[in-house]
């Protein structure tokens, strides 16, 4: 079983930059494909960006394309993205999860997900 907790969430103003921590507790997700997703309140989680396990191949959703970017530690084991230049419609809570799969932007072909950190973007 893999546990994945994130951290790094915060409040920020819009133009500000904040960083996402995803690491998993116990079990190594070191040749797992990952992908960073996010819900807002009252709408669906969407996919935001994903990793393959080598960190060669990489996603992202045209909502953040340029301005956020996933990447792998050196020991492929912890998961970052770095946001920057937020907006206000950038809150949401935001989710790592972990496949075993090839990298994909499709949720429900991910099998780990961690709890979520919230990221809250004012104007």
């Amino acid at each position: 079983q893999v546990q994945l907790v994130e951290s790094g969430g915060g409040s920020v103003q819009a133009g500000g930059s904040l960083r996402l921590s995803c690491a998993p507790s116990g079990r190594t997700v070191g040749t797992y494909a990952m992908g960073w997703f996010r819900q807002a309140p009252g709408k669906e989680r969407e996919f935001v960006a994903s990793i393959n396990w080598g960190g060669g191949v990489t996603y992202y959703a045209d909502s953040v394309k340029g301005r956020f970017t996933i990447s792998r530690g050196n020991a492929k084991n912890t998961v970052y993205l770095q946001m920057n230049s937020l907006k206000p419609e950038d809150t949401a809570v935001y989710s790592c999860a972990a496949t075993e799969r090839p990298v994909s932007r499709r949720s429900e072909l991910y099998d780990y997900w961690g709890q979520g950190t919230q990221v809250t973007v004012s104007s």
